[in-house]
């Protein structure tokens, strides 16, 4: 009797301790997940852009290729609470309408910016992740696209550079056969 009651004890001691320590995780948790759900610096710095833009666009289907130009406008708006920054663009390309809708996003945990893009030149879509340059002010992204000659994943990089509070420009490089070229380069102006 002696025993079971030693056990008994034993598995009562083990079963308050961990009851203790899932409540510590519990809260640890909580605590992580407000840190991780709350808008941080990075949010209002995307949240300087929003408003009305107008952009000029050249892009070159090739390395080689002669340069096109276009222009468009687009419309930044804070999302979901500040969290994301949906852009909404549009304009025209190749004499077609060209509809365009970016969410850029501060991952908290991963300190990392986020971006996607989506069109109406397409049916895939875009991902890229990249770090805040403090020194020359702009955001390296890098990720993949879908090329629509071979099916596969293009490399992409794509820089934006805030040269004032009303200017900004993005530049897109592609690589193909291992080479990075210039594909896109777009100067927005806030209206």
């Amino acid at each position: 009797m002696k025993r079971f009651s030693l056990v008994l004890s034993a598995l009562l001691l083990a079963s308050l301790l961990c009851h203790a320590q899932t409540q510590n995780d519990q809260e640890a948790m909580q605590k992580a997940w407000m840190e991780y759900m709350t808008p941080g610096e990075m949010h209002k710095m995307l949240a300087e852009d929003d408003g009305e833009w107008t952009s000029e666009i050249t892009f070159w289907m090739a390395p080689d290729a002669p340069p096109t130009t276009t222009s468009g406008t687009s419309t930044n708006r804070m999302i979901m609470d500040g969290r994301y920054q949906e852009s909404v663009f549009s304009g025209e390309m190749n004499g077609m309408p060209f509809e365009g809708i970016g969410v850029t996003g501060y991952d908290k945990a991963r300190k990392v910016f986020v971006t996607t893009w989506i069109d109406n030149m397409g049916t895939g879509m875009m991902y890229l992740e990249g770090q805040w340059n403090e020194a020359d002010k702009s955001i390296t992204f890098r990720g993949t696209m879908t090329d629509p000659l071979s099916g596969g994943e293009v490399e992409i990089k794509q820089v934006i550079k805030r040269i004032d509070e009303d200017t900004q420009v993005m530049e897109m490089y592609d690589t193909r056969d291992g080479n990075e070229f210039k594909s896109m380069e777009i100067k927005m102006t806030r209206k």
